[in-house]
């Protein structure tokens, strides 16, 4: 086969004479770099049209993608904080549980009911038959808040409730302390009662205010209700004198003391020593004056120390 070959550079067309075996060389050859350049070509406008997808196609699809991916991670960052949420406020039901656990042991123990009748130290017994869901096991969310807020609401009422009744026995207990009851003298026996006896010094008929404990000098007094002093110091007739308010109307007064052991605006408990047993004042030997006075009237003391042994 010949071939002929023409170019400028060339002064004159050259003749090539190809045998067999060359012709099919260069057939096969040219058959190559057809083929190259038609596969090529059509890579290079896959690259371009994406096999019949243009690209503004292509990256729509990927800013639907990327979309699609934001919004499931900000449902999974949502259920995380619903989670965190629920975890926070079953913590403060429970911390409010025990709270209120604390105080109802409190008022049990300090009104005096039976274990039984009243039990703060364990779980409420339950019981009754169950019956399945019909929406299914799973309770959703906003269920779940709901009895969340429901249980929550009970616990204020529960919390409110609990808080009177330990104001209530809390008062009823300040008003135990407050009224005066019991013996102001560890020892000793009454020797003179309340109301018309003969005056020891005049041989009289003469009214008496209080009652007299005799007993050995130096014998501590104590306070027969809480109060405050309003009164510390010799007075006539009573001699070294305590007086103390309790509130309420009520005042109690200590006379014929060899020592005083408080003073006037201290603060006293029930039980507590005020004073030491004399003969000071108006006294024929060792012994304590004690009267109990309501709205300021004198009343007779024996009621009030009866009251303590009932």
């Amino acid at each position: 086969m010949n071939v002929v070959i023409f170019g400028k550079g060339l002064a004159s067309p050259k003749q090539v004479n190809l045998t067999g075996v060359s012709a099919s060389l260069a057939i096969a050859a040219i058959a190559v770099c057809i083929v190259g350049a038609g596969f090529f070509a059509g890579s290079w406008h896959a690259s371009r049209t994406g096999s019949g997808v243009s690209t503004n196609e292509f990256q729509g699809l990927t800013g639907e993608l990327q979309v699609q991916r934001d919004s499931i991670n900000a449902i999974r960052q949502e259920n995380e904080d619903t989670l965190d949420a629920l975890s926070i406020r079953i913590a403060q039901m429970n911390a409010r549980m025990i709270r209120l656990d604390a105080l109802g042991r409190r008022l049990t123990d300090m009104a005096g009911i039976d274990d039984g009748e009243f039990d703060f130290g364990s779980d409420p017994a339950f019981g009754g038959p169950e019956e399945p869901m019909s929406s299914g096991s799973n309770v959703a969310v906003p269920e779940m808040f709901e009895a969340m807020n429901l249980l929550g609401a009970q616990l204020d009422n529960r919390e409110a409730q609990l808080n009177v009744l330990e104001g209530v026995l809390m008062n009823q207990n300040l008003k135990d302390r407050v009224y005066p009851q019991g013996r102001p003298v560890g020892a000793g026996w009454i020797s003179s009662y309340f109301g018309k006896r003969t005056d020891p010094f005049t041989g009289k008929a003469a009214n008496h205010t209080g009652i007299d404990f005799a007993g050995k000098s130096g014998a501590e007094i104590v306070a027969v209700a809480d109060g405050v002093v309003s009164w510390s110091a010799n007075r006539f007739g009573y001699g070294i004198m305590v007086e103390i308010n309790h509130g309420n109307g009520y005042a109690t007064r200590y006379a014929h003391n060899s020592e005083n052991l408080v003073s006037v605006g201290d603060e006293v408990k029930k039980g507590q020593a005020v004073a030491l047993m004399g003969e000071t004042g108006r006294a024929t030997g060792p012994n304590l004056h004690f009267e109990v006075l309501h709205n300021g009237s004198r009343v007779n003391p024996v009621k009030f120390i009866r009251e303590s042994t009932n």
